[in-house]
C-alpha cells in the first residue's frame, strides 16, 4: 500500500466525483483492507508468502494532532488481518507529534509488524546510518526443504528522506551514501553464500518512499499502468540504480509519493513500480479509482524439492465494486537472463 494519509477525526475525502465525509477509518477500514490478497491454497508447483508493505505516507502529519493514533489507523487492517506486515517513512510522516526515529520505534513495537528501526551495528561497516526504517528482511524456504534455513529472496527497506535544501533550494529527500554503503556490503555477503545454503543467485526487492531522478525518462518509454502526473524527486543523484545494478540481485524496486502515478517501467533491467495512492485523505483523481499493488513470489517446485524463487508478478486491485484486478505482468522469472 502507498500514501494511506491516516488522519484523527473528520475530514473531507480528497478526489472524489462528490463531496464525502467520513471519520478517516470509518471509511479506510472497510475499503482498504480488501486491497490485502487473502492467504491462497499452494498450487502443486508454487509457493506463495504473505507479507504486507506500506511504501510510506502512512499518515498526514500536519493534519493530525497524534502520530500514535493516526499511525494505529493506517495499520489496524494489517494487525486485524494477523499477517506480517512491513513499513518504511515518507515524506509526511514526521510532521505531527513524532520525529522520524520515534515513528520508526512505534511501527516496529506493533503487533504483527516486522518492521525494524536500523539495521543492528553489527550488520554495518560504519556505526551510521542515515535515516530511520532501512533494514532487511529475508523470506527463508519452506520448512523440511534444503532452502529451511537460507533467504531465497530478499527484501530491502529504505529510508528516502522528507526534505532537505541543497545550493539554497528546497528539493525532496536522497537515498544516502550511507544507505547505499550498507546495502551493497549486505547484498555481497548474502551473495556469497554467509548461510551455507544461500543461493548466489537469490532475488531481491527493494521499498521506499521518494522515486530516483531516473523514473523520468520513463515518460518516453513503454510501461504497464499510467504515468499521470511528473515525477517529485530529489534533485540529487545519489546513485540509487547504479548500486542496485551493481549488486546484480535487485529485480525491481517499488515507490510512492506520486499518487495518481500507477505504473511499471523497466529501467537498465530493473524494474520500479508504484504502488498507486490508496489513501482517501491525500489527493487522487476524480473518476480514478484508488488502488493498492500487489507482488506474488513463487516457489518452484521439482518431484524431489523446491527449487528456489521460479517467479515474481505484480498487479493493482482497484477500489470499485468489483475489486477489479488490472495490469498483471511478470517482472522476473528464474528463466530469463536478467
Amino acid at each position: 500500500m502507498e500514501t494511506i494519509h491516516s488522519l484523527l477525526g473528520l475530514h473531507l475525502c480528497r478526489s472524489l466525483p462528490r463531496p464525502v465525509l467520513h471519520p478517516p477509518q470509518a471509511l479506510a477500514r472497510p475499503r482498504e483492507a480488501p486491497h490485502q490478497e487473502k492467504p491462497r491454497a499452494s498450487s502443486p508447483v508454487s509457493l506463495r508468502w504473505h507479507l504486507q508493505d506500506s511504501a510510506g505516507d502512512n499518515i498526514f502529519g500536519p493534519s493530525t494532532s497524534d502520530a500514535a493514533e493516526s499511525l494505529f489507523g493506517a495499520f489496524v487492517p494489517a494487525v486485524e488481518s494477523k499477517l506480517p506486515w512491513a513499513a518504511v517513512l515518507g515524506n509526511h510522516d514526521q510532521e505531527s507529534t513524532m520525529d522520524r526515529e520515534e515513528l520508526m520505534s512505534f511501527i516496529s513495537l506493533m503487533d504483527y509488524s516486522v518492521s525494524q528501526i536500523n539495521p543492528s551495528h553489527d550488520d554495518l561497516a560504519t556505526l551510521d546510518i542515515d535515516g530511520y526504517g532501512n533494514y532487511h528482511l529475508g523470506v527463508h524456504g519452506p520448512p523440511g526443504s534444503k532452502w529451511a534455513n537460507s533467504s531465497i529472496l530478499n527484501l530491502f527497506f529504505l529510508d528516502s528522506g522528507d526534505r532537505a535544501v541543497v545550493q539554497g533550494r528546497r528539493t525532496y529527500g536522497w537515498i544516502k551514501e550511507s544507505q547505499l554503503q550498507w546495502l551493497a556490503g549486505l547484498s555481497k555477503k548474502l551473495r556469497g553464500g554467509r548461510l551455507e545454503e544461500t543461493d548466489a543467485s537469490s532475488p531481491a526487492l527493494a521499498f521506499f518512499h521518494i522515486p530516483i531522478l531516473e523514473v523520468r525518462q520513463l515518460y518516453y518509454q513503454k510501461i504497464v499502468g499510467q504515468f499521470q502526473e511528473a515525477v517529485a524527486c530529489s534533485s540529487i543523484n545519489s546513485g540509487v540504480l547504479k548500486t542496485f545494478l551493481s549488486m546484480g540481485d535487485v529485480k525491481a524496486f517499488f515507490v510512492g509519493h506520486d499518487h495518481t502515478n500507477d505504473f511499471c517501467g523497466n529501467i537498465d533491467g530493473i524494474w520500479v513500480c508504484y504502488g498507486g495512492g490508496c489513501g482517501y485523505h491525500g489527493y487522487g483523481k476524480a473518476g480514478w479509482p484508488r488502488r493498492a499493488r500487489v507482488i506474488t513470489v513463487e516457489l518452484g517446485k521439482s518431484h524431489r524439492d523446491w527449487t528456489g524463487v521460479e517467479r515474481i508478478s505484480t498487479w493493482k486491485r482497484l477500489d470499485d465494486e468489483e475489486l477489479s484486478m488490472i495490469d498483471k505482468q511478470v517482472l522476473w522469472d528464474s528463466g530469463s537472463t536478467s
